[in-house]
């Protein structure tokens, strides 16, 4: 899940970073029970995943995940998008990528009783642990989808020990990312226009 991604692309909009950062949570029609602001951040989300869904980069770096995990290929790539975009931080964002991860998990936590209760729960550990800002190092998103492998409701599923679908194209998936990343904020900024 690419949390860190979708907060970045949400830019100056506090509830729209908390609805990038809760999407994959909120479940069935919007506004549902969410606050007209952070229904249009879960709405933001969305249409961010369709986009990239089609988006060159993305499809090709889903193409590199070896056939034994493809039906999680978009899981991996979400998350290896996070580690490049951590990696990559400092040529991204004016703000040192620590702060601004203790600034979101704030403005999440100050709004958690309007989140799902599932989304709570998980946002307490990304806090305490700084899951967004530890998406730098490989070893955390090996960390990550090792967890992810555990908490699937589908088991058993190929997650565990998927970090070594990174490692085997490495570069590629950087050089995907550094293509992706760019346009997805253009991608951003023209839907904004247009509301």
């Amino acid at each position: 899940m690419n949390y860190l991604a979708h907060a970045w692309l949400a830019g100056d909009s506090v509830a729209d970073r908390i609805g990038g950062l809760a999407g994959d949570f909120v479940k069935g029609p919007l506004p549902g029970a969410l606050p007209p602001d952070l229904a249009a951040g879960v709405a933001l989300h969305r249409a961010i995943d369709v986009w990239a869904e089609a988006h060159p980069a993305f499809r090709a770096s889903r193409a590199r995940v070896s056939a034994e995990r493809r039906r999680y290929a978009g899981i991996l790539v979400d998350l290896f998008y996070d580690h490049f975009l951590a990696r990559h931080w400092a040529h991204l964002h004016p703000q040192p990528l620590p702060h601004f991860t203790a600034r979101l998990y704030d403005e999440a936590l100050g709004r958690a009783a309007e989140l799902p209760p599932d989304f709570a729960l998980v946002l307490s550990r990304m806090r305490d642990q700084d899951w967004l800002a530890s998406y730098r190092e490989p070893a955390n998103v090996g960390v990550a989808l090792d967890g992810m492998s555990r908490r699937r409701a589908r088991q058993p599923n190929p997650l565990a020990g998927a970090i070594v679908e990174l490692h085997a194209a490495y570069d590629e998936f950087e050089a995907d990312s550094l293509a992706f990343l760019p346009d997805a904020l253009q991608f951003v900024v023209s839907r904004s226009r247009k509301a």
